[in-house]
């Protein structure tokens, strides 16, 4: 469905080595030196999905699409980046078009590779990477309000619901707070995403941390842990080094790999979920000889839901045979299910659940 997840942070953090994990490919550069990514990378990547796997056991599938999502890696960010330093103007750009922000975060220390700030302060990292995202909302915003003011003044309530938003905005930011914080009511919800403010995205921590600390994190990844246990966010332990060369190995090579590292599955496939998490995406699936396959939605009802497929199926929706996932995979398939009493018939009010097998009835 086209979810993006930014993947942020300061110069020489290991965005691009991460990125370039994630999506299996050299696409982004990953050199010793800052804004070696000029452009925007966008990478797709399946989300890792064991279910998927026995559906298609079970329905002989002869071919199987996981879900999948985009990260962005995105040029490092400097102090002074909301004035236009460094890159600024376009990582603030670029930002804006994604669902959700993963800061990576420098936890390893290494004389070879050069830090911005001339040390390792992952804490201090963040916040230089969150104040220039706060200043820059507290410029778009105080840019708009005069003429949303003045919209406001003349009778327009889209315009006076705005200011209230604009002014709750701008009080959460000048206290130094990212404007996800912000008390926002549910019927508030979709204003306040017009707004388009960059620290109002949820965002995930992603600890970069040395070899040998991939297992268990350092002193330097248990302090952002902390931080975002305090801010109810996640936080990722993983070296990205470390993820680099496990991509490039063939699956019994990666499990022989990992078992002499201590890990029981790469770091990359936490990421991957953290953000389906992170961007509060649930998978469905269908599953028959053909194909089996997971769909990504947000809460959906079940013609929204089969509208991801195709949009006459959303218009011409009747009903959608449903079966739990775990009741398809205890009676072996859809006939096993269906003899057991298991297929449910579900109308247009019904909100789709993770790991529902669906077959969907339409007409057009």
């Amino acid at each position: 469905m086209g979810f993006k997840c930014g993947i942020v942070g300061l110069p020489n953090v290991g965005k691009s080595t991460l990125f370039n994990a994630l999506t299996r490919t050299a696409a982004a550069q990953a050199e010793n030196y800052p804004f070696c990514t000029i452009e925007p990378n966008v990478g797709e990547v399946a989300m890792p999905e064991p279910r998927l796997m026995k559906l298609a056991e079970i329905a002989g599938s002869k071919e199987i699409i996981p879900a999948r999502m985009n990260f962005v890696d995105i040029a490092g960010l400097v102090k002074g980046a909301s004035q236009g330093e460094g890159l600024g103007n376009q990582f603030l750009a670029t930002i804006r078009e994604v669902d959700a922000v993963a800061y990576v975060l420098r936890c390893f220390v290494d004389e070879d590779i050069t830090h911005v700030a001339g040390t390792i302060d992952p804490l201090s990292d963040l916040e230089t990477v969150e104040t220039e995202l706060m200043l820059a909302d507290i410029e778009s915003l105080e840019k708009r309000k005069a003429n949303v003011e003045k919209k406001a003044r003349s009778g327009d309530k889209d315009a006076k619901a705005a200011v209230g938003l604009i002014d709750l905005a701008l009080e959460q930011l000048n206290a130094g707070m990212p404007a996800r914080f912000a008390k926002v009511a549910p019927e508030d919800a979709k204003a306040w995403r017009m707004l388009q403010l960059l620290t109002s995205k949820p965002v995930l921590f992603i600890c970069n941390v040395d070899e040998a600390s991939a297992s268990d994190g350092n002193a330097l990844s248990a302090a952002v842990v902390e931080r975002a246990k305090a801010e109810g966010a996640q936080a990722v332990v993983i070296s990205a080094k470390i993820e680099s060369e496990v991509a490039v190995l063939e699956d019994e090579e990666q499990a022989e790999f990992l078992e002499t590292m201590g890990l029981e599955e790469p770091g990359l496939n936490r990421v991957i979920r953290a953000g389906f998490d992170l961007l509060g995406l649930q998978t469905y699936f269908t599953a028959g000889p053909k194909e089996a396959r997971a769909w990504t939605v947000r809460s959906a009802t079940a013609p929204q839901a089969a509208g991801v497929i195709h949009g006459d199926f959303e218009k011409g929706f009747i009903r959608a045979e449903t079966i739990a996932y775990q009741d398809y995979v205890a009676h072996n398939g859809e006939s096993g299910a269906r003899e057991a009493g298991k297929v449910r018939q579900e109308g247009k009010e019904y909100v789709v659940q993770d790991g529902d097998v669906m077959h969907f009835k339409f007409n057009v």
